[in-house]
């Protein structure tokens, strides 16, 4: 009996403990969820098109999430001390990290559109090499390269909200990105439907007109976050004086590099590892892409619980370890990694009731359909899974382990799951379920190393004082 109540008091919080998570989390989640249930809807669009635009566009996506998480990289070095400075209540600090987030999503951004109009072409036929016909791997690499290229000036809008969002929400103000987003998803879908379509007077672009949609609702989303912190200033202390000068001192810019750099090359290897991942399944065929393409999306609107939960323990442990409050982090990230496990147990019995009705949405073949079906139910089964993991890496890198968290998670997805695709697509006859299966229990090796280093505490350190 005193066993139970002891876990009971570790693991799980009172009623104030999850007002104050939630009041983090659900704007996140709340954001989180309408962008992806828009861009489920989006893809349902472009999937009433036909197979090759709909696996053209789910191929520059694949791509442009490289670029998207080198952003989140790059941001989040400087988060960890912007969340820790802001637990300080040092605004100069907290101002410091943002010119610095500046100066890094430029750099990336102008690299990234150097590298896709040069090789852009070579890196979406990597995708096309599976089975299926000329023909329809030529339509696919054209649909591909026409939505590439219109999305390309939509980065720079995209990389300043990162900037702004970001450290917003370390400071412990997710409502406005929250609003934000809202605002610009439901200006996507009334464009995409008017543009992909033809409606009202207007020619119908398909994949062009998708990708004409998104910018124009990036752009939108900019003007608010934007417009709003500067007219609030008074609510956001670090935009005050922000550009008076761009440059950050040099002690404070090696300590972000060294805490930073590595999860910046974490980011961009794990966002690769998951390209290389979907290109060991594309052997299998053109269908795959469709198939993947289906699930991902559907898997992306019940993912927003534990990937809300895991920045909320980035925020929230982050803060506390700023303030010193090493005993109350180590508490409260043990009852935020139990509630993050237990809700998607909840989502996980949810998505696999319905898994077999998603696909029915799209216009597209009867083996896709099939296909989606299988990896909707798998990653409904390892959800609980990934949730454990997502939270311990936000756990890790909240105390600036950000070598560990680079070993833990990017080199892990090279080391092992990669490999594991690898050996299976090319040298065995498995069903491409049956490989994407055994990579998701590779992850079982990461969830044990991951219960034990947050369990011995390395993360419980003060970065700022």
């Amino acid at each position: 009996m005193r066993l139970l109540e002891k876990t009971r008091h570790k693991f799980i919080g009172d009623k104030n403990f999850y007002k104050m998570v939630l009041a983090i989390a659900v704007p996140i989640m709340i954001q989180n969820g309408i962008t992806n249930f828009v861009s489920l809807l989006d893809n349902i669009m472009i999937g009433q098109i036909g197979t090759e635009q709909m696996s053209g566009v789910a191929i520059v996506n694949q791509l442009l999430f490289v670029y998207n998480l080198c952003l989140f990289g790059g941001v989040s070095g400087a988060g960890i001390f912007t969340a820790q400075y802001f637990g300080q209540k040092n605004h100069e600090g907290v101002r410091q990290t943002v010119r610095f987030k500046i100066w890094m999503v430029s750099l990336i951004t102008v690299f990234t559109i150097i590298l896709f109009l040069t090789v852009g072409d070579p890196l979406i036929m990597l995708y096309l090499r599976g089975e299926g016909t000329a023909e329809s791997a030529a339509a696919t690499l054209r649909y591909g390269r026409e939505y590439l290229q219109i999305m390309l000036p939509g980065l720079f809008p995209f990389m300043l909200v990162q900037v702004y969002s970001s450290t917003l929400r370390e400071c412990g103000k997710t409502i406005l990105p929250m609003k934000a987003g809202v605002i610009a998803v439901f200006v996507n879908l009334i464009l995409n439907y008017i543009l992909i379509y033809g409606k009202f007077g207007a020619p119908p672009l398909g994949v062009q007109g998708a990708a004409i949609a998104t910018i124009i609702s990036r752009f939108v989303e900019c003007g608010i976050v934007l417009i709003h912190t500067h007219r609030h200033a008074q609510d956001h202390p670090f935009i005050q004086g922000l550009y008076v000068t761009l440059k950050v001192p040099a002690s404070l810019m090696m300590k972000i590099i060294t805490k930073g750099m590595p999860l910046l090359l974490n980011e961009t290897l794990w966002a690769a590892g998951t390209a290389m991942l979907t290109q060991c399944y594309s052997i299998r065929g053109l269908n795959v892409i469709a198939a993947l393409n289906i699930s991902n999306t559907i898997n992306n609107v019940f993912n927003i619980v534990f990937i809300a939960l895991g920045e909320s323990v980035a925020i929230i442990v982050g803060q506390l370890l700023g303030a010193g409050k090493m005993d109350e982090a180590r508490d409260t990230d043990n009852k935020m990694i139990a509630f993050s496990v237990f809700s998607c147990v909840m989502i996980a019995i949810m998505m696999l009731l319905l898994a077999q009705f998603f696909p029915l949405l799209y216009n597209t073949n009867a083996e896709a359909k099939t296909l989606a079906t299988y990896f909707i139910m798998l990653t409904a089964v390892f959800m609980p899974q990934n949730a454990f993991l997502h939270a311990s890496y936000f756990t890790l890198r909240s105390g600036g382990k950000t070598i560990i968290t680079f070993l833990f998670d990017s080199v892990f997805i090279w080391c092992v799951s990669v490999v594991i695709a690898f050996i299976l697509s090319r040298y065995t006859s498995l069903p491409v379920a049956a490989v994407y299966a055994f990579v998701q229990m590779g992850d079982w090796i990461k969830c044990f190393i991951g219960f034990m280093l947050v369990k011995k505490g390395v993360w419980l350190q003060n970065i700022v004082s």
